[in-house]
């Protein structure tokens, strides 16, 4: 082999998967995913479908995307590949009456015929899957011609990409996996989605993390959040001391609230692709 010959290491996929399951599994999600209802609310409405229209939650969680388009009266299957996630969003769902169908599914593997649903939809789900283009790919094969995927996906620069950069810098993301924040770049989606969609439409939103204190924020993140969770437990005394400090520098340079709680607005897109005929 040449010397200059680049050697290109694939990413070990299942064994990413695999990590990301146990975190995702670890901690209480639903603690925090609840708290986002919002954006899954925002995307039903700006998507306007007519009720009965079939629609595929990948990358679920606990069910906000869910239970907003299944309070519009959409048929919805709703998957995710942690079941204990399910499980939380199968509860919700039963304690408002909804009729949802849940499905175990990869979000890079949904496993369902093509062209079967009138829209595909994720909220802050399947952004984090580490094989992103077969993800995307997903996403186009299971929607209709002329059907929608709705999508909220955080971007690089807001708070929640520079939280998956500071977590970065403590503990190396696997080799080969891009951030998921990627997800959040007008370029990236147009890349991924341009050639198979008759028109794509961004809006650059807000979501407000609102909680009692910057402090507050880190030991809830570091008890019930997986990423964050798992990411303490990796490190020793100091390694967790810094990665704390780090955090609340982060939150300091973007908090609005001048009371002592926090309120740290995070950018994210919302995006609506229809997919051509």
């Amino acid at each position: 082999m040449d010397m200059m010959e680049k050697i290109i290491k694939v990413p070990e996929y299942a064994a990413i998967k695999e990590k990301q399951n146990a975190a995702w599994g670890s901690g209480n999600y639903a603690l925090i995913g609840s708290t986002l209802q919002l954006s899954g609310e925002e995307l039903a409405q700006r998507m306007d479908l007519k009720p009965g229209s079939e629609v595929l939650d990948v990358a679920a969680g606990n069910g906000n995307a869910t239970l907003a388009f299944a309070r519009r009266w959409c048929n919805v299957t709703s998957t995710d590949y942690v079941d204990t996630l399910l499980l939380n969003g199968q509860e919700r769902a039963q304690a408002e009456g909804l009729d949802v169908h849940y499905m175990l599914a990869d979000a890079e593997n949904l496993m369902v015929d093509y062209g079967t649903y009138d829209a595909v939809v994720s909220t802050f789900g399947v952004m984090f899957a580490p094989n992103q283009k077969k993800a995307a790919s997903e996403l186009l094969n299971a929607c209709k011609k002329g059907g929608k995927i709705g999508m909220a996906n955080w971007t690089p620069e807001g708070f929640i990409g520079q939280l998956f950069k500071v977590i970065g810098k403590h503990v190396a993301p696997p080799i080969g996996v891009n951030s998921p924040a990627l997800w959040g770049t007008g370029k990236w989606i147009g890349q991924q989605f341009g050639a198979a969609s008759s028109e794509i439409v961004i809006i650059e939103k807000q979501f407000f993390f609102r909680y009692p204190s910057p402090k507050f924020f880190v030991d809830f993140f570091r008890k019930y959040y997986g990423p964050v969770h798992k990411t303490f437990l990796a490190l020793n005394k100091d390694g967790q001391d810094a990665l704390e400090k780090d955090i609340l520098d982060l939150i300091k340079d973007l908090n609005v609230a001048t009371d002592g709680s926090m309120k740290v607005p995070s950018d994210y897109l919302e995006i609506v692709v229809t997919k051509a005929k």
